[in-house]
């Protein structure tokens, strides 16, 4: 009981704060279409807005590492693992300019998918070949722009909290545009909000790791499923996936 009543604050907090900041979007969208491009100023706005629901809930205690290993003087392909609703809200604490790919129902939810419209997020309809490609086309166009992307390669949140396959996505992006890849680990969100589900599950310090970025020129010679499971191999050796590891040992073994 005590948990679903945190609950219903939380997400009544989450509706009443975005019908007082989403008019601020708009205005700061407004005032800097003439000038910001890329929606920086946007963007940082939007980091601030995410950041509140995580900096007010003593729940959540977030902790970032690696920070000082982003990529800033290029735009790069950025991916991380995917645990939970709340690794949307714990990425954009990094406050590192990205645009989104997300599910094309994101951009539906009012207020906060229309602040992603806002942002030009980039979505996507799953299993529809043609949103894929939009998709891709559209991040290719991002990333020659100036602004880095920001995708989660196993597609949708592992129920069990292990670290599933990869899509090829991200790293046929980052062989075609020679962007650098920036890999990145998310702990402690699925024991937080599990996935499909909405309430609260208690205290649960998060983490978030910055892992050092790979260099286009580091997997040059790489086919993009191998790049894929070089990164996979990456990712599982940081948060410890046994499981992971001996699904792809040889790529696990060059990596450790």
């Amino acid at each position: 009981m005590r948990y679903m009543l945190q609950s219903l604050l939380f997400w009544g907090f989450v509706l009443a704060s975005s019908l007082l900041l989403f008019p601020s979007a708009v205005v700061i969208w407004a005032v800097t279409l003439p000038f910001d491009r890329r929606r920086l100023i946007l963007h940082r706005f939007t980091c601030l807005w995410a950041s509140l629901y995580t900096w007010t809930n003593p729940a959540w205690p977030v902790q970032v590492q690696g920070r000082e290993k982003l990529v800033d003087d290029r735009a790069c392909v950025m991916v991380a693992n995917h645990l939970s609703l709340l690794d949307i809200l714990v990425l954009f604490r990094l406050f590192s300019h990205f645009k989104w790919v997300s599910k094309l129902e994101n951009f539906r939810v009012p207020l906060i998918g229309w602040n992603m419209r806002l942002n030009r997020y980039i979505p996507l309809r799953r299993g529809d070949r043609v949103s894929v490609y939009q998709m891709m086309r559209l991040c290719e166009e991002t990333l020659a722009g100036g602004s880095s992307i920001m995708m989660f390669p196993e597609g949708t949140r592992s129920p069990h909290g292990r670290l599933r396959r990869f899509k090829t996505g991200a790293f046929e992006l980052a062989k075609k545009t020679g962007s650098p890849i920036q890999p990145i680990v998310i702990r402690g969100t699925a024991d937080a909000l599990p996935k499909r589900g909405f309430v609260l599950q208690g205290r649960h310090p998060i983490s978030l790791t910055v892992l050092d970025a790979i260099a286009p020129e580091r997997f040059a010679d790489l086919s993009v499923e191998e790049l894929t499971q070089h990164v996979h191999a990456i990712i599982a050796a940081e948060t410890g996936d046994a499981a992971a590891l001996e699904a792809n040992p040889e790529t696990a073994a060059a990596t450790l």
